[in-house]
């Protein structure tokens, strides 16, 4: 599956980039791909996985925020993996060229 969630930590300011960085840590030592965003993360992995990620990653935020909202996406499909290149892939082919990353 693939998963975009957004955490947004809520009474803390207007710069988030500290919360963002704590948020990342937890996905990057997951171990799962992933992709980060302007406005999120994207990871791919199965769902007790992907899951728990984005579950310590808000229990984390949690000990620094008083609140935390979460926004959570789910592209779910039977047999498929590496979705997250082969998505953008399939895109670029369409259009005989790159795209910016």
């Amino acid at each position: 599956m693939v998963v975009e969630f957004s955490l947004i930590p809520m009474d803390v300011g207007q710069s988030l980039s500290k919360y963002v960085a704590q948020a990342l840590e937890v996905v990057e030592e997951s171990g799962l791909n992933y992709r980060i965003t302007p406005m999120g993360t994207i990871i791919e992995g199965e769902w007790d996985e992907v899951m728990d990620v984005i579950k310590q990653a808000h229990n984390g935020l949690l000990e620094s925020a008083p609140r935390v909202y979460t926004r959570i996406v789910i592209d779910d499909r039977k047999g498929e993996g590496g979705r997250l290149d082969k998505k953008v892939a399939s895109v670029e082919q369409k259009l005989n060229r790159e795209l910016r990353k």
